[in-house]
C-alpha cells in the first residue's frame, strides 16, 4: 500500500480534527498505526486543534490541612507488652541428593532448587512438585523463605555510636 495524494489529505485533515494515530489508521485501512506516525513525522505535522484525549484540568481545590495533633513524649515500651517470639527452629543442614531434573527437563511445576555446582556435570534440580506459591517445593521454600528477624532496639549507646560517623 502507498500513501496517495488523496490518502495523504486525508490523513492531514483526519489529524488536524484531532484524532489518535490508530483511529486514522482504522479509517484509512491497510496502515497500521506506527505507519501514520510515521507518516506524519515525516510530513512535519505537529500542531493539532484539539487533543485526542480530553485534559485534565489544571486547577484542583486544596486540600484542607490536616489537625495538627499535640506532640506525644517518647515512651519506651516495656518488654512485657511485646514480647520477642522464639526463633523458628532451623533445618539441620543436609547433603541433598541429586535431583531429578535437568535443565533441559525442568517444567513449569517442578522445584527449581538447585543441587550442586552448576560448573559441574552433576548439576540437577529438585525436580518435585513445587508449591502453587512460589518456584520450590514446600521444603525448600521453607529454606528459600526465612521470616523476617525482630529489628535490634538502639538505646542510647547505639545512637551515640551512630552519630560519632557524622562528627
Amino acid at each position: 500500500m502507498g500513501w496517495t495524494d488523496e490518502r495523504v489529505d486525508v490523513l492531514k485533515k483526519l489529524w488536524l480534527d484531532g484524532l489518535s494515530a490508530s483511529q486514522i489508521a482504522k479509517h484509512l485501512g491497510e496502515v497500521t498505526r506506527n505507519a501514520v506516525i510515521g507518516k506524519v513525522h515525516r510530513l512535519g505535522l505537529s500542531g493539532r486543534a484539539t487533543p485526542s484525549q480530553p485534559a485534565r484540568p489544571a486547577f484542583k481545590a486544596p486540600r484542607p490541612p490536616r489537625p495538627l495533633a499535640p506532640p506525644q513524649p517518647f515512651q519506651r515500651r516495656a518488654a512485657a507488652e511485646h514480647p520477642a517470639l522464639p526463633p523458628l527452629p532451623r533445618p539441620e543442614p543436609r547433603v541433598e541428593e541429586p535431583g531429578t531434573a535437568t535443565v533441559l527437563t525442568l517444567g513449569a511445576h517442578m522445584c527449581k532448587w538447585p543441587i550442586g555446582d552448576p560448573s559441574t556435570e552433576d548439576f540437577t534440580f529438585c525436580g518435585r512438585r513445587s508449591s502453587d506459591e512460589g518456584p520450590y517445593c514446600i521444603e525448600h521454600a521453607r529454606l528459600a523463605y526465612q521470616p523476617p528477624q525482630a529489628r535490634k532496639r538502639s538505646g542510647p549507646s547505639e545512637l551515640a555510636r551512630s552519630l560519632r560517623r557524622y562528627i
